[in-house]
């Protein structure tokens, strides 16, 4: 007798991977597939939607291979994707433009400050759960009408990572609740809908996807993307999500009380509450599943800072670890503010910089591989107090993503913030939840998944000396922000003025 699974499958900022799962959660299979953003000015993140498809088709053929060879049927598909973003298309979905990414793209500040203006931050607040930032999508499309309306003129949908892999597949055009409410100001988030006089003025001509919760079947696959992906006809694809928000459903990270750690690229903090939080340096809009809300708050750079740094060293991870870990709490002295591209929640503010404070000539690439990982949990125990702050509840805390494969790191994050973490068993992150989705959209009980595999438990003799860099890395900031974004302002000037080409060295 065949075994049955469903493939779930994620396009993250670095990669796309996927993942098959059998009906009692255990990973069968995974694909991977790598790629990198541009970043053509700075501030500016996009990408190639086709190459969302084209990892698509290459991961989901790779796992239905195996599926055949294993003896398992592929019983549904589920997705999810970085987000929010932005894909405008035309009539025919052909792209406009490439799509430009989540809060890491910071170009939309004259929008924001229009859009803000003319509407009032507590009124988008209290619709929409969040003010605006880099991270709001609408924003963003605004900026594309306004900045590129030769492009704009052609553009007739709205796209994000998720939607537009299920547009390929079953050629329905829709969007999950959850991702449209990270589109401020056009997303209502007690009405769960477009809220038509905001969406109009920031996306006038944009005919919208309609609406369905993450877990709802958004369609099914046709004949066309059979012969593509190599997956059978008529199969059941799921909505889908934001990336965080199923890495969130991977974990059984989504009852109240709950906070998910996600460990990629970039940090990801997700609260499930009660009733509606809301504040002004956080995000608060809609869970991926019907009747919840989310406290959410994201770092910029995480992951991706100690990416740069493995680049700039010339040395892998799995050793700039082991030298991080012979450094000591606090690195020696060394202390770093994360903002290398900018920083979302919660000081909000795309100009800010990085910075490396303390260096001297003593220091060792493991010790500044170690600042920026604390740099990471000074962060996220920003964000965490601010949650607190504004009346949210966190009961337990679950890690997830491809920076939990190493101990360091969540240990670190751990001994910064005074809290404990549950690592479960399975930490592939967004394409796991997408798997999940799927299979609890065909009726398979998944409440037996991912159980917890461990803990990373705090060291209370390292907080002292923790709270005394957290002190300092909250006085950093401040003391920096002018100089930082005088920096910030040369940037963009260099960007729109290139050195000529003979004076280049």
């Amino acid at each position: 007798m065949r075994s049955v699974a469903t493939l779930g499958v994620d396009i993250g900022t670095s990669s796309s991977k996927g993942v098959l799962v059998d009906a009692s959660g255990d990973v069968l299979a995974t694909a991977t597939r790598s790629h990198t953003v541009s970043r053509p000015r700075p501030g500016w993140v996009e990408m190639d939607a086709d190459v969302w498809w084209d990892e698509f088709v290459a991961i989901a053929r790779e796992l239905s291979d195996s599926a055949f060879a294993g003896g398992v049927d592929i019983r549904a598909v589920g997705v999810s994707g970085m987000g929010p973003c932005v894909l405008l298309a035309d009539e025919h979905d052909r792209p406009v433009r490439p799509a430009i990414l989540y809060g890491v793209d910071t170009r939309s500040g004259r929008q924001i400050d229009y859009l803000t203006a003319s509407l009032g931050s507590a009124e988008m607040l209290r619709r929409g759960g969040s003010v605006l930032t880099s991270q709001a999508a609408g924003a963003k499309v605004r900026w594309v009408a306004e900045e590129e309306p030769e492009a704009y003129a052609r553009a007739r949908r709205l796209y994000m990572p998720s939607s537009w892999l299920v547009r390929h597949l079953t050629g329905s055009y829709v969007l999950d609740h959850h991702s449209a409410s990270q589109c401020t100001p056009m997303y209502d988030v007690d009405a769960c809908g477009w809220y038509a006089p905001w969406a109009s003025l920031c996306a006038p001509g944009i005919d919208l996807p309609r609406l369905q919760w993450a877990d709802q079947v958004a369609g099914f696959v046709t004949p066309a993307a059979a012969a593509r992906t190599g997956l059978p006809a008529g199969l059941p694809v799921t909505t889908g999500t934001i990336d965080a928000w199923a890495e969130a459903i991977s974990v059984n990270a989504h009852g109240v009380g709950d906070l998910m750690l996600m460990y990629g690229s970039t940090m990801f903090l997700v609260n499930t509450v009660d009733q509606p939080v809301t504040e002004p340096s956080l995000w608060g809009p809609v869970g991926a599943l019907r009747g919840t809300r989310s406290l959410a708050g994201g770092m910029s750079t995480t992951g991706a800072l100690a990416g740069w740094i493995s680049d700039l060293v010339g040395a892998g991870h799995v050793d700039l670890l082991t030298e991080a870990a012979a450094s000591r709490p606090g690195s020696n002295g060394l202390l770093v503010l994360p903002y290398f591209a900018g920083e979302r929640t919660p000081i909000m503010d795309p100009d800010a910089r990085g910075v490396v404070a303390g260096l001297t000539l003593s220091h060792t690439r493991g010790d500044l591989y170690r600042a920026a990982l604390e740099a990471t949990a000074f962060g996220v125990r920003h964000n965490i107090e601010t949650m607190m702050d504004a009346g949210a509840t966190i009961d337990r805390v679950v890690a997830v993503g491809g920076g939990t494969q190493g101990d360091l790191w969540p240990q670190i994050v751990s001994d910064v913030t005074g809290r404990d973490q549950v690592v479960p068993t399975h930490t592939v992150g967004a394409s796991y939840g997408g798997a999940m989705l799927a299979a609890r959209a065909t009726g398979t009980d998944t409440s037996a998944w991912n159980p917890p595999a461990g803990r990373t438990i705090a060291d209370p003799e390292r907080r002292e000396r923790y709270d005394e860099l957290y002190a300092l890395y909250r006085r950093l900031y401040a003391g920096t922000v002018d100089v930082t974004h005088a920096l910030t302002e040369i940037q963009h000037d260099d960007a729109r003025s290139p050195l000529p080409a003979a004076s280049r060295a």
